[in-house]
C-alpha cells in the first residue's frame, strides 16, 4: 500500500481488518424503509428496486395533489407493511381495478398496485426515510404533464 508516496507494508492481521473493513463499507442495507406522515404507517422494500420514475398520469396527480409523482417499484413478495393500528387504507378505481394505499389517519399517499405490473409494489419515493440507491429514471405518461412546471434533465419522457 503507498502512503505519501512511500511503501507501507501491512502486517497479517492488519490486512484481514482491512479487507474486513472495507467490506463492510461496499455493503448497503438489503431494505429501505418509510412511513406516512404521522408514523401509523411504516414499511420496508428490498433493494435495489426495479425502477425510479416521476409519472405525470392524471390520476397521480389527482390523488396527491401534484403534478408529478415519484414512484418506486419494489418487489411486492419482499415487501413488509407494519400497520399495528390499522390505519392503511385501499382506494380500488372502479375503472381499472388499480389499487391507491394511504394512511386513514394522516392521508399520505404511500402505495400503488395494479395487475398491469403484477408482483410489483410501487411506493412514493418521498415517503422513504432511508437512502434507494436509485435517482429517478425516467419521466412517464409524459403527455399528460402539466406546461406550467419545467423539467431541466436529461431523463428520456415517455408517453403513455
Amino acid at each position: 500500500m503507498l502512503r505519501g508516496g512511500k511503501r507501507q507494508d501491512l502486517t497479517p492481521s492488519q490486512a484481514q481488518n482491512r479487507r474486513m473493513t472495507d467490506a463492510a463499507a461496499d455493503t448497503s442495507p438489503a431494505t429501505a424503509s418509510g412511513r406516512c406522515l404521522c408514523g401509523a404507517i411504516h414499511f420496508h422494500v428490498p433493494l435495489p428496486p426495479k425502477w425510479v420514475a416521476h409519472c405525470h398520469c392524471t390520476r397521480c396527480q389527482r390523488a396527491h395533489g401534484a403534478p408529478v409523482v415519484t414512484w418506486l417499484g419494489a418487489h411486492e413478495s419482499g415487501s413488509t407493511i407494519d400497520d399495528p393500528q390499522g390505519a392503511l387504507r385501499w382506494y380500488v378505481a372502479p375503472e381499472t381495478g388499480a389499487e391507491r394505499g394511504f394512511c386513514g389517519t394522516c392521508g399520505s399517499p404511500l402505495f400503488f398496485r395494479s395487475a398491469r405490473w403484477p408482483g410489483e409494489l410501487h411506493v412514493a419515493r418521498m415517503q422513504f426515510t432511508d437512502d434507494v440507491g436509485r435517482a429517478p429514471q425516467a419521466h412517464v405518461n409524459w403527455d399528460t404533464h402539466v406546461d406550467w412546471l419545467a423539467f431541466n434533465d436529461e431523463l428520456p419522457k415517455k408517453s403513455g
